[in-house]
């Protein structure tokens, strides 16, 4: 089923939970990737749902429960650079690429514990835990 009504407009019913209480452009990005997928790949809803999302991570990275636009655009992490089939492993959402700096604030942010000790590969990980616990929470 199309994300995106007749205006271009993202449909509030047909998006992830998370992108539903993220901006417009979120939602209109996921929304247009999902729908050109879907045609691209003959109707197979896994693969748009993921081409929809390696396109999100383009622009937003996820924050606790929502997506928020990146200070630069690009790939957040291995498999967003790759693509669709990447077998990366991925990092959820959160901007992997982004600075140590960048992901200590939103780590303090999040109120993560021991966050001031961790390398950079650790507050990824810590951060994407903590997206999916809020997430969850969030409904």
């Amino acid at each position: 089923m199309p994300k995106t009504a007749k205006s271009g407009a993202a449909k509030q019913s047909e998006l992830p939970a998370t992108l539903q209480r993220s901006d417009e452009k979120a939602q209109r990005t996921y929304a247009h990737a999902y729908d050109a997928a879907i045609e691209q790949y003959d109707g197979d809803e896994e693969a748009a749902h993921r081409v929809a999302f390696a396109a999100l991570k383009h622009t937003h990275e996820k924050v606790g429960d929502s997506w928020r636009p990146k200070e630069e655009n690009g790939p957040s992490d291995r498999r967003a650079e790759e693509g669709y089939g990447s077998r990366a492993p991925t990092a959820g959402g959160v901007d992997a690429n982004a600075s140590k700096a960048h992901l200590y604030d939103l780590a303090t942010e999040l109120d993560i514990a021991g966050r001031s000790r961790m390398t950079k590969p650790e507050l990824v990980e810590a951060i994407g835990k903590e997206n999916d616990r809020r997430s969850r929470r969030a409904g």
